[in-house]
């Protein structure tokens, strides 16, 4: 007889295939489980962290349920039965009226139409465009002889440059879509049926003739008391290099470099004083003013370190306690706009609060490295509690530099050191005249329409003659 043990180590063949199933189903349920884990963690992550843009966010939350009044204040609008101002008048001369011809037939019936006893005619007002494609003109340029200096002399054609096919509209309009709205340069040349190479040739030749107006730009930001700076990565011909923008006012300088090393800074500010709002990046140590950390920067970092540290209740905390002070820090210009008193009262008690926080104990290394930067760095951190013109935040280089990050998305960097340097003066000159004119591209025509006629013309002058470079800050 067999014992009851024996029995038990007797293994039939069902039962080994129930156990080796078993063996693969938790084998897949932990592989799944895994998968789960990893697709939940990209979720929660973002490829820049809190600066990450909501198109890029894998996951976006919900609109929460808001009351009704603040529903009401985001949709904007004015309240329902108050009337609207209507439409504006566009600038410009008064247009002649264009007289249409009276209907004779009903275009129901066909019956004869009569006249109303009082008149019933009605004047619209119309917004129309020309289409401003390129058409070929052929101008006869008349010679004659001098005796005296024995030599030809001819007119100069107006509306172009010297021994250019391309009119000045041409090269504005193309420049203007190209470096200013980010049109594809191949884009532009089917607009205007020029080719691509004609035009990147022509761009080139516009750059070294609107090189000392980039100059005088330069000049103007070295001068300006309130500065801000900021940078973004630009390849040229598959090399990794960096593109800067350096804003003052309605000035930008845009500087495509292969570096991203202290000398480009050093070579747009030298010589040059008074406040420079940037980020954190030891390039900008160069300058010889007072440079001012952005807020904007702290309270990323701030909040970067609660969400790195989902455990820690210190972090939390601190995140808390500081992160609303540094979004009050960074409206506040807004918020006492025209009055400066209340601004530097405001502004000593919020820096009074940080600065509690800031020294508080803590034991946590994240809470300790965001109140360290806050120690070393008081000379760089409180410029805005004492000039209501310095903003806490560098929100206006950083919208300055999206047009470069659009451009690289596009066009990939330049494909050549010239092309670079072509970008660099022509972005500075168009995107400074779009902040002070409402068509940069015909101001850039007339300026060159000068130059066409008188050689010698100051092109800075010819370009940025008459215009406010500057607006008041409050």
């Amino acid at each position: 007889m067999v014992s009851q043990r024996a029995a038990q180590d007797c293994l039939c063949a069902k039962y080994l295939g129930l156990l080796a199933e078993n063996a693969r189903l938790k084998e897949e349920v932990a592989r799944l489980k895994a998968r789960l884990s990893r697709q939940e963690r990209d979720a929660r992550e973002a490829p820049f962290g809190l600066s990450t843009p909501s198109a890029q966010r894998l996951v976006k939350p919900s609109l929460p349920e808001l009351p009704e009044e603040e529903f009401r204040r985001r949709k904007g609008g004015a309240p329902p039965g108050r009337p609207g101002h209507g439409w504006k008048t566009p600038e410009g001369p008064e247009p002649a009226v264009e007289e249409l011809p009276a209907p004779d037939a009903c275009p129901c019936c066909g019956g004869p139409l009569e006249d109303f006893a009082g008149g019933a005619e009605d004047v619209r007002e119309l917004l129309d465009c020309h289409p401003q494609p390129a058409f070929r003109r052929r101008v006869r340029v008349p010679a004659r002889y001098c005796p005296g200096c024995r030599k030809p002399v001819r007119p100069r054609v107006p509306g172009v440059l010297p021994k250019t096919r391309l009119t000045n509209n041409v090269l504005a309009r193309a420049a203007s879509e190209h470096y200013l709205d980010g049109v594809p340069m191949g884009t532009a040349g089917q607009r205007l049926g020029v080719p691509k190479g004609t035009l990147l040739n022509a761009m080139h030749g516009l750059a070294a003739l609107l090189r000392p107006a980039e100059d005088g730009l330069r000049d103007l930001f070295r001068q300006a008391a309130v500065k801000h700076a900021d940078e973004t990565p630009w390849r040229t011909d598959g090399d990794n290099g960096y593109a800067w923008v350096f804003l003052a006012g309605r000035v930008r300088l845009f500087v495509c470099a292969g570096t991203r090393a202290m000398s480009v800074p050093a070579a747009v500010l030298a010589g040059s004083g008074g406040s420079l709002v940037t980020d954190r990046y030891a390039a900008y140590n160069c300058f010889a003013g007072s440079r001012c950390y952005c807020f904007e920067h702290l309270k990323r970092d701030t909040l970067a370190a609660a969400l790195e540290n989902p455990a820690s209740a210190e972090c939390a905390a601190f995140a808390d306690a500081l992160a609303p002070w540094l979004r009050q820090a960074m409206s506040l210009r807004r918020a006492c706009a025209g009055d400066n008193v209340s601004y530097l009262v405001r502004a000593a008690f919020i820096r009074r609060r940080i600065e509690d926080i800031a020294e508080a104990p803590a034991r946590h290394p994240a809470v300790q490295h965001i109140q360290d930067i806050f120690r070393e760095n008081a000379d760089r951190l409180w410029r805005w509690t004492e000039d209501p013109r310095v903003p806490a935040e560098n929100n206006a280089a950083e919208r300055a530099v999206r047009p470069l990050a659009v451009a690289r998305k596009v066009s990939h960097g330049s494909q050549s050191v010239k092309g670079r340097e072509t970008r660099s003066v022509l972005m500075s000159v168009l995107h400074t005249l779009a902040a002070c004119c409402k068509d940069p591209a015909a101001r850039l025509a007339e300026a060159l329409d000068k130059y066409a006629q008188d050689r010698t013309a100051n092109m800075f002058a010819a370009v940025f003659g008459g215009l406010s470079l500057y607006i008041p800050t409050q």
